[in-house]
């Protein structure tokens, strides 16, 4: 039975880098680092982390799939974009606003924002 969700991996080339980006622009709290092949990061209680997964078919620039929710989504797309980070106009669903981002590898994401049920 699958019980939890333990982590998110995306892979990347320059792991410094990608390290500095998303803790200094999307903000995510520093989580454990094994060495210069891997870090994570605490996203509740999930894992996001990145490394260079080529070795095992993983490669760089082409991970998707990660959505970060957020509170206040107009201004976390406004941070990235003053970064030079290529983020896409939000978008609104019935139940929740995304928009789009790319990271300085080429990987995308989503931000992500609930819209409360009134």
């Amino acid at each position: 039975m699958v019980k939890d969700m333990a982590f998110v991996a995306y892979s990347v080339r320059d792991i410094p880098r990608a390290a500095a980006f998303y803790r200094d622009v999307v903000g995510l709290e520093p989580g454990e680092s094994f060495g210069d092949h891997w870090v994570e990061f605490n996203v509740g209680p999930t894992a996001f982390g990145i490394g260079n997964g080529e070795p095992l078919g993983f490669m760089p620039g082409t991970s998707t799939g990660a959505s970060f929710e957020v509170d206040e989504i107009e201004a976390m797309r406004e941070r990235l974009a003053q970064h030079g980070t290529e983020v896409t106009e939000l978008y609104e669903f019935p139940n929740c606003r995304a928009c789009f981002v790319t990271d300085p590898e080429g990987n995308r994401f989503a931000l992500h924002q609930r819209k409360s049920s009134q």
